[in-house]
């Protein structure tokens, strides 16, 4: 029996084959070359193109913080100056003598006869003449007047008041009268109270126990903070008590404003 020699077997090479082959050795993973080739290949990192675009939009967004911040200071400093400026120029109201009234106070239906022409005019010139100084003194200690201040100066501390009041229902008015003991913490001869609206008839102020007063050169309204202002001529002394006395009359009010009015209806009958 011939023996034959065993020889291995081998396909016969296609041309798949050799593009198989072919790309093992240009490094593709097996892949033959095409667009599958292409897909499962290695992807370049970010590029230096998308780097300066986000170098652009980071400066863009600080460029725009920063003119947001110079834009708000500029508001408020200009908010400032125009506050300063409004301050300069509304100065306290130009009236003089017990009585007198501001631009905002109104004096109801009867309730007393106007002062001469003559007489009114020339005590609101020394009037504004003795502002005008006060004004340079409080300039010069670089302070704002008691009257200026959001809050009532702190030199003064009521301890009792008595209040007495009068409504007239025919013309909506009335008149009221006020004492109040005052206690002296600080050295001062101005005394500055709430006050609105309201026409003033007499100021007194007289030191407890004793039957002389204190001279009230002069009073005034302050509108921009709703005051009304008693002016002496000499400095109350500390650690003693003083009683104010105001005699005035206003308005009943149409409006939540104060001594005001309102109305109801009650079986179609309004009261």
């Amino acid at each position: 029996m011939a023996l034959e020699e065993k020889r291995e077997k081998r396909p016969p090479v296609t041309p798949m084959m050799i593009e198989e082959e072919a790309a093992l050795r240009n490094g593709s993973r097996g892949l033959p070359p095409g667009p599958w080739a292409e897909a499962a290949g290695p992807r370049p990192r970010t590029t230096e193109r998308h780097i300066a675009v986000h170098k652009r939009l980071v400066l863009g967004f600080a460029v725009s913080i920063l003119a947001l911040l110079a834009v708000t200071m500029i508001a408020v400093l200009l908010s400032v100056r125009f506050e300063e400026c409004g301050a300069a120029a509304d100065g306290p109201p130009r009236a003089g003598g017990n009585g007198s009234l501001s631009g905002t106070a109104r004096q109801p239906p009867g309730a007393g006869q106007p002062p001469d022409r003559p007489e009114e005019e020339a005590r609101g010139g020394e009037a504004a003449e003795e502002e005008e100084e006060e004004e340079e003194e409080w300039q010069r200690r670089r302070e704002l007047p008691p009257w200026a201040r959001p809050r009532l100066p702190r030199h003064l501390r009521p301890l009792h008041y008595n209040l007495m009041l009068s409504a007239f229902m025919e013309n909506f008015t009335f008149s009221g009268e006020v004492n109040v003991q005052l206690e002296v913490r600080n050295a001062s001869r101005y005394i500055v109270l709430h006050a609105h609206r309201m026409h003033i008839e007499a100021v007194r102020v007289a030191e407890d126990k004793l039957a002389g007063g204190v001279r009230v050169a002069r009073t005034f309204f302050y509108p921009q903070t709703q005051v009304f202002v008693v002016v002496l001529n000499r400095s109350l002394e500390v650690q003693r008590s003083y009683n104010l006395k105001i005699i005035y009359n206003a308005l009943i009010e149409n409006e939540l404003l104060g001594f005001f009015r309102s109305s109801y209806v009650l079986h179609g009958e309004r009261r």
